[in-house]
């Protein structure tokens, strides 16, 4: 692409980010993720999950602006209570308590928060720069898949999911099998037969998106948090000498660059995003490190280069959600639940017949970071006595707005129901340790995995060979074979062993 073409594509998304209104959405989707990073236990996938049926009402433009500046303001919040109190308010930032707390504890905690919204800032401005250059080719390439190409890239990205998921691989595979299951319920469209739907009228158009994703995300952390109380550790010393010395500068300079960079990489593979970027970006600061004993003793090295990579990987996981219609992780998967929303098929249609929702999205995602680091800094005071109103009224507030929203997109009592039946399957699933994030895309994809597998056959006359004879769908399936089999083999292995043993 040339560069006279990417200076008027983003002039265009300046023009629509930029106006009074969508600056409002971007300033309450950034202070809304900055709380909700503060606030430990919640996240931004249970967050947008709760927010999805507030942007019904809201233009498709602001909509997806506000739920974007959720996503990457809670980045930016969990690494203020990590630093200042110990407690991660969003998995990404859990690596940062390890240096971030002790140089609280050592009186340094201003320099820690401020290494940590500068880091996250430079690793924004540079990710945005990347979705900005990358997601035309991108989307070119996408234009040429068949519909075998994409049932091939769908298969892929759960795998991935499978692959990428925390705990049992058996369980993660069972999620996938049960979200497809559940995207299946309704009524099929090519042959008008209902499925699954038990003679209930509100299921013949399938499962709604928004109910599943509140239930499952939203009201199961609500659970799960009112059962599981944490204890809160303030740091007592006023925040002070916020802005950091030259030394710390020279010691954050090589983390950043290189945070920024893994963070970037590993943002695009699906089911990865922030939280293996940060942990990523760890270990490579402690490997490279003359003095790797002196990490988790308060060294800004240990700040620096998670915080860049997890605000990266953040941004750039949007990449193959706005290029091919594919969610890489679960905070994607409600992005394209707040496209659907709003009548937009994801895909690589979007950049053509919306262009400027796609690249007004991108370019307040540069206006959100800016914000951030405005807000974050001189309102730490404010965002650590957040943490002191009690959860159970929390929990209140949030249940009441929840129930009236999901209520308001369809007038439908039933699917108040639903959330509640959809929030004990989601703390039964936290229960038993199932990780609820490849159901939500098992949920997405499965349905879509269905049109394009159907498509295929019937452009190859039902031929099942057409799914290898393409050289795109073949190299997908390929490395998703081969990703089944690396997972695949260690347990086979320690199965023998523990048979040769007996």
């Amino acid at each position: 692409m040339a560069l006279g073409d990417l200076f008027s594509n983003l002039a265009l998304g300046l023009s629509v980010a930029a106006t009074m209104q969508n600056l409002l959405y971007c300033l309450a989707g950034a202070v809304i993720g900055t709380a909700v990073g503060v606030l430990p236990g919640v996240g931004p996938v249970a967050t947008m999950a709760l927010l999805l049926p507030a942007t019904y009402a809201l233009p498709a433009e602001g909509a997806l602006i506000m739920l974007a500046g959720i996503y990457y303001g809670a980045q930016y919040g969990g690494s203020t209570t990590a630093i200042l109190v110990n407690l991660p308010g969003e998995s990404s930032s859990v690596v940062t308590t390890l240096d971030g707390y002790q140089m609280a504890r050592q009186g340094r905690a201003g320099p820690a928060l401020a290494i940590a919204a500068l880091g996250s800032f430079f690793a924004g401005c540079v990710a945005t720069v990347l979705i900005a250059a990358a997601a035309p080719p991108l989307t070119r390439l996408a234009q040429q898949f068949a519909p075998a190409d994409y049932f091939s890239l769908m298969v892929l990205g759960l795998v991935f999911s499978i692959v990428l998921a925390r705990g049992s691989i058996v369980k993660a595979f069972g999620m996938v099998f049960l979200g497809m299951l559940l995207g299946l319920v309704g009524t099929d469209v090519n042959t008008g037969n209902e499925r699954f739907t038990f003679g209930i009228s509100d299921l013949f158009d399938g499962l709604g998106f928004v109910p599943l994703a509140m239930g499952v995300f939203g009201i199961a952390e609500i659970i799960a948090n009112l059962t599981n109380p944490e204890r809160r550790d303030l740091v007592n010393a006023k925040v002070s000498n916020l802005w950091p010395t030259r030394e710390d500068f020279r010691r954050s300079r090589g983390p950043i660059l290189r945070g920024t960079a893994l963070g970037s990489i590993l943002g695009l593979l699906p089911g990865g995003g922030a939280v293996l970027g940060s942990f990523s970006a760890y270990t490579l600061e402690k490997r490279i490190s003359k003095t790797p004993e002196r990490f988790g003793t308060g060294m800004i090295e240990g700040v620096a280069g998670p915080e860049s990579a997890n605000n990266a990987a953040a941004q750039t996981s949007f990449i193959p959600m706005l290029t091919l219609g594919i969610p890489s992780n679960a905070v994607m998967a409600m992005m394209i639940g707040g496209m659907m929303v709003h009548g937009i098929i994801p895909g690589p249609q979007v950049m053509e017949q919306r262009p400027g929702l796609f690249w007004g999205m991108i370019v307040s995602m540069w206006l959100g970071n800016l914000m951030l680091v405005v807000l974050n800094l001189p309102m730490i005071g404010l965002w650590v006595r957040l943490l002191l109103v009690p959860y159970r009224l929390l929990a209140i507030a949030v249940l009441f707005f929840c129930c009236i929203g999901v209520y308001s997109l369809n007038n439908s009592a039933n699917e108040v129901l639903f959330i509640a039946i959809f929030g004990l399957l989601g703390y039964l699933l936290l229960k038993l340790d199932c990780e609820p994030a490849p159901l939500l895309l098992g949920f997405l994809l499965g349905p879509m995995m269905e049109v394009y597998m159907r498509r295929a056959m019937l452009l190859s006359r039902g031929d099942p060979w057409v799914f290898v004879q393409r050289p795109m769908s073949l190299t997908f399936l390929v490395l998703a074979l081969v990703l089944l089999l690396l997972i695949v083999m260690p347990a086979i292995r320690k199965g023998r062993e523990a048979a040769f043993q007996e």
